[in-house]
C-alpha cells in the first residue's frame, strides 16, 4: 500500500471543480486503501476559524471524516492560509494535527514533513508577516471578531498576498538551500517532503556525504497533485479534472 501526500489545494467557492476533484479523490479506492493520507497545509484559500458556518468547511469535514472512518489515518499540518484551523475542526473532520517540522517513519525511512514556508528565508517581508500571524495573542484577537469581519479581513489578506507575490522575484520566494540543509541536519533525516512553493519536483542532492532528496508537492489550481510513497520509492503525479 501507499502513503499519500497532498498540499496547496487552496479550496475556494470560486473554483468548485477543484473541490469536486478533492472530494472524488478522497472517495477513491487509492485513498480508501492507503496506509495514510497527509495534507501538508493550505487546504483552503483562507481559513477564518473553526466556527465558520459556510458550506465549504462542512464539505471538507465530510470528505476527510469518511476517509478516517474507512480506517485510514488523515494527518493535517497547517500552512500559511489555514493557520487558524484548530482542534475543534480537526475533531469534526477526523484529522490528526501535526506540528510543522514533524518527522514520521514513511515505509522504513524517517522523513521530515513541512509546509515549506519557513524555509523561504530570503523572503524577509513574508517571514515577518508569518511571525505575526503565528502569534497566539494575534490569533486570539482575530478569532474574537465576528464572522463577517473575519471574511473581510481574509479577503484583504489574500489581495495583499497577491500584491506581494507579484512584486517579489520568484527566486526570493523559493526555499533557501541552507535552510533546507539545516532543517534536515537538525532532524537527522535524508528525505524532506513539503509544499508551499507550487513547484512540484524531486530534488536529489548530497547532504554531509549521504544521498538525500527533497520532494516538493504541487498545487491544485489547474489540476490535482499527489505524491505516492511506497517501499519501492516515491511517485509524484498530477490528477486530471476529466
Amino acid at each position: 500500500m501507499a502513503t499519500l501526500f497532498i498540499s496547496d489545494l487552496h479550496l475556494d467557492p470560486s473554483r468548485p471543480q477543484i473541490t469536486a476533484l478533492f472530494e472524488n479523490y478522497l472517495a477513491s479506492d487509492e485513498v480508501r486503501h492507503a496506509d495514510a493520507l497527509y495534507i501538508l497545509g493550505d487546504l483552503v484559500e483562507a481559513w477564518i476559524g473553526d466556527d465558520d458556518d459556510a458550506e465549504l468547511p462542512q464539505r471538507i469535514a465530510a470528505a476527510t471524516r469518511a476517509v478516517r472512518d474507512a480506517g485510514v489515518s488523515v494527518y493535517f499540518m497547517v500552512g500559511n492560509r489555514d493557520f487558524l484551523l484548530g482542534e475543534v475542526f480537526a475533531e469534526r473532520a477526523g484529522l490528526t494535527l501535526l506540528d510543522d517540522g514533524s518527522v514520521h517513519d514513511i515505509h522504513g525511512r524517517p522523513t521530515l514533513l513541512m509546509h515549506g514556508d519557513v524555509l523561504c528565508t530570503d523572503d524577509v517581508a513574508y517571514q515577518a508577516v508569518r511571525r505575526q500571524v503565528r502569534n497566539p495573542e494575534w490569533q486570539k484577537q482575530i478569532l474574537s471578531m465576528p464572522l463577517q469581519a473575519r471574511r473581510a479581513f481574509a479577503a484583504k489578506a489574500r489581495e495583499d498576498s497577491k500584491a506581494h507575490t507579484g512584486n517579489t522575484m520568484e527566486s526570493i520566494m523559493d526555499v533557501n538551500g541552507d535552510a533546507v540543509a539545516e532543517a534536515m541536519r537538525k532532524t537527522g533525516v535524508t528525505r524532506l517532503i513539503h509544499g508551499h512553493t507550487h513547484r512540484p519536483a524531486v530534488h536529489a542532492f548530497e547532504l554531509e556525504g549521504n544521498a538525500a532528496e527533497r520532494i516538493v508537492l504541487g498545487d491544485w489550481y489547474e489540476q490535482g497533485s499527489v505524491l505516492r510513497v511506497t517501499e519501492d520509492g516515491a511517485d509524484l503525479r498530477g490528477l486530471s479534472l476529466d
